[in-house]
């Protein structure tokens, strides 16, 4: 897979162009670029760039709405609902967390449940959200069925991603994971570099754990992180996801035969408002300290989530982003048209 290294300006710039170009309004293309860039200025290229082409594939075929917004159906103090009314999914998202992060300045705790948006691209972008602005960040949204039931022979649960996000004034602890042991747009990086996963990452058509891509991508049959546990977490955050949002669950998705009309959840916890503040960075350090301190197999070390995000950010500033050649020129192809 040829690489190449490309100013972040520069890609922000070209997404809003091309965003501008399929109907967006100014300030809503530029977000909405910036949010896609930042995916790979952050290092996480399976759920940025890479998945730009298909996005702007959802919108020529009516399935985003690029001038929609959520609106809100309900609202009681820490608590609020909205229709995404299919809009843009990182733009709902975005919205989203911000409510969050709003409603728990004010009461400490915030929760924000939306329903029939889209995919809402990097699920860590609004763990960082959350933590940048000072509080706790929780969020986990519902996908298409893509992950056997454990003991299944077909894709009957989503890989459904959980963000649980801590802010940390010597680094923000973020974990960001798919249900599956990868996400899918991992295992395209792996299958579009002719690559393996380097641990069992689904089922082939036999039923036989594989680290080959290929079939898993074809069948859907990712294996579900923690095995029997994974597909327990999976199920119970569709269960979530869909009860507090009052939006579809994985098999409803399904129906559709496309991945739109998801529902997501979005908590936030302000340590400020909750009286945390006393013991918070102080526990916080002690915790990493401890991990820190592992003994470790030869040649591997020991890393918190998050650890590598923000190195990776200032590596990319200084000598350009990596994208992918192929998907870059198709970027720039399009644009001219």
């Amino acid at each position: 897979m040829e690489d190449l290294r490309i100013p972040y300006q520069e890609i922000a710039s070209q997404l809003e162009k091309q965003l501008l170009k399929f109907g967006f309004e100014s300030e809503a293309a530029n977000k909405c670029a910036a949010l896609f860039a930042k995916t790979d200025l952050d290092g996480v290229r399976s759920h940025g760039v890479n998945r730009f082409p298909l996005f702007i594939d959802f919108i020529k075929k009516g399935l985003v709405n690029p001038s929609a917004s959520p609106k809100i159906e309900s609202s009681l103090g820490v608590f609020e609902r909205y229709d995404g009314q299919l809009g843009p999914g990182n733009l709902n998202a975005s919205f989203a967390m911000s409510r969050a992060i709003e409603i728990s300045s004010e009461f400490g705790i915030g929760c924000v449940a939306l329903k029939n948006t889209n995919h809402w691209m990097r699920g860590g972008t609004y763990g960082w959200q959350a933590v940048e602005s000072g509080k706790i960040g929780l969020c986990f949204t519902n996908t298409k069925a893509n992950m056997p039931a454990w003991g299944g022979s077909e894709p009957k649960l989503g890989n459904n991603p959980l963000i649980i996000a801590i802010p940390r004034k010597n680094g923000p602890v973020i974990l960001d994971m798919a249900m599956s042991q990868f996400a899918y747009g991992k295992l395209a990086n792996y299958a579009r570099s002719e690559m393996n996963a380097p641990y069992p990452a689904g089922f082939d058509e036999d039923g036989e754990l594989t680290t080959d891509p290929k079939p898993i991508i074809k069948n859907e049959m990712a294996l579900p992180a923690g095995m029997w546990k994974g597909a327990g977490l999976s199920l119970v955050i569709d269960m979530l996801a869909a009860l507090l949002s009052g939006g579809d669950s994985t098999h409803q998705v399904n129906k559709t035969g496309t991945e739109i009309g998801l529902s997501q959840v979005f908590l936030c916890f302000d340590p400020k408002k909750l009286e945390l503040e006393a013991w918070f960075d102080e526990t916080c350090d002690k915790i990493i300290e401890d991990l820190k301190t592992s003994s470790v197999f030869e040649g591997q070390k020991v890393f918190y989530p998050g650890e590598s995000v923000l190195r990776n950010r200032k590596e990319n500033l200084e000598k350009g982003v990596p994208v992918n050649k192929r998907i870059w020129n198709q970027i720039l192809n399009e644009l001219e048209k």
